[in-house]
């Protein structure tokens, strides 16, 4: 989950916040990266909300996109009370010595309405063979 003493990208809709950090835990080879990614999503608004879907975009510096669309997070429609907040992490390899990292997730209120929570972007970039750092 989040760490202390990490460079954060953060990103606030309305009364959310997001608070962003990524990691690459190997380089598999020239241009081969796997990266792991942490978000905080923090429910600062009056009122409980249910994190529905999200809508990840990457795109690496060969021009490659992937997605990490869908329903739910890690098979979860979790929900946050005002205050609280909800961590997710996960994985992905690239390929290409740098990529960024943007999008949303779905939100929806108690009265029923959806609306979009900005992510912060991320860049993915390795300065260093064994120096890496976020960029934002």
């Amino acid at each position: 989950m989040l760490q202390e003493n990490l460079d954060y990208a953060v990103a606030q809709t309305g009364d959310i916040m997001v608070s962003a950090y990524q990691e690459m835990l190997d380089a598999q080879g020239i241009e081969r990266r796997l990266w792991a990614y942490c978000l905080r999503i923090e429910n600062n608004s009056n009122q409980k909300i249910r994190l529905l879907k999200k809508d990840f975009r990457i795109t690496d510096s060969n021009g490659n996109s992937y997605f990490e669309q869908g329903y739910g997070f890690h098979s979860e429609l979790p929900d946050l009370e005002a205050g609280e907040c909800y961590e997710f992490e996960d994985t992905i390899t690239i390929n290409g010595e740098a990529a960024v990292l943007y999008g949303y997730c779905v939100a929806q209120t108690e009265n029923g309405d959806e609306f979009k929570i900005k992510l912060p972007i991320m860049q993915l970039t390795a300065l260093e063979k064994d120096n890496f750092s976020l960029n934002h």
